[in-house]
């Protein structure tokens, strides 16, 4: 059973979504936002790595999935972007997580089936597949759906023996 974390990163909110992956499907552990307000981005880039580095402190996963950054119309938000998930890599690698990114695209064909799916769509399979009774806020709902994307993609690897399953740190586990 690996405790998989997933980070949607954003300047503003960034969402996190933590599952444990039982080989055969996901359970939820637990889900929310990294809210870092408006103040200069300096400020906005240490909360986001506090509060990753907060949430793997207490959910200990072993292993984070996030989304690659897209080329939004604006080249500044794309640029701000780009930094807030920066800001999170280096607390997942501080951690020693394994990281693996993904775009949007795979992510919603992972959880939806269709790579042009709406975040509301997502939002629905993520709650069918991890059995939630109420709606996660749409940011932790997109971290939990890259958090079931990784799940899916590590399990693919596994079958083919492409990745071997490894712990914190480093040691092979059974």
């Amino acid at each position: 059973m690996t405790l998989i974390l997933g980070i949607d990163p954003g300047s503003r909110i960034t969402g996190y979504g933590v599952v444990r992956d039982l080989g055969r499907g996901c359970e939820y552990v637990a889900s929310g936002c990294i809210r870092t307000g408006s103040g200069p981005l300096p400020e906005r880039l240490q909360i986001v790595f506090r509060g990753v580095r907060e949430v793997i402190q207490s959910f200990e996963p072993i292993t984070m999935g996030i989304e690659q950054v897209f080329m939004a119309k604006n080249a500044d938000s794309a640029l701000k972007l780009g930094q807030a998930r920066g800001a999170a890599i280096v607390a997942a690698a501080e951690a020693g997580l394994e990281i693996a990114e993904y775009t949007a695209t795979q992510v919603k064909q992972a959880v939806t089936g269709s790579g042009g799916a709406a975040k509301e769509q997502v939002q629905l399979m993520v709650m069918h597949l991890l059995k939630l009774t109420q709606k996660p806020q749409i940011d932790a709902s997109d971290a939990l759906a890259i958090a079931l994307c990784h799940a899916h993609s590590r399990q693919s690897l596994l079958a083919h023996g492409l990745l071997g399953a490894r712990s914190r740190g480093g040691r092979l586990r059974l």
